[in-house]
Order: structure tokens, then C-alpha cells, then sequence
């Protein structure tokens, strides 16, 4: 039992190494995850530009379903 364990381990470590990591072991400070801050980034903007894009469309349709349904 405690060999599978090792063995596991032992493979989890190899593929952990093959991974590519979000941050550069050679710069220093913040500069070393500027590819993590980056991506970052880049996710904030994509959900604000979601959450602007399903908030528009929401009072859009709203406002249709209001119109067509206070007609009597």
C-alpha cells in the first residue's frame, strides 16, 4: 500500500513538472507573475463585458414582455 502511495506521488511530481507555470522563476517581484496578472486581467474585463452584455439584454427583454403584455 505505501509503495502505490510513493509510486502516485512519485507520478504526480514528474507531471507537475511538465506543466506549464503562469510565472517566470527568473524574473523577480511582481514582474514574476506578470503572465498570472496578465491573464488576470484579461478575465475581470471578459466577465464585466459578459455581465454587461446579459444586463443589457435582460432590460431589453424585460421591457418587450412589459410592453406586449400591459396592451389590453
Amino acid at each position: 500500500m505505501i509503495s502505490k502511495v510513493k509510486n502516485f506521488l512519485s507520478e504526480v511530481r514528474v507531471e507537475l513538472q511538465k506543466a506549464s507555470w503562469p510565472w517566470d522563476l527568473k524574473e523577480r517581484g511582481f514582474r514574476r507573475y506578470k503572465e498570472l496578472s496578465d491573464s488576470t486581467v484579461v478575465v475581470v474585463i471578459a466577465m464585466v463585458l459578459l455581465g454587461g452584455f446579459v444586463s443589457f439584454f435582460d432590460f431589453v427583454l424585460v421591457n418587450f414582455v412589459h410592453f406586449f403584455t400591459r396592451l389590453h
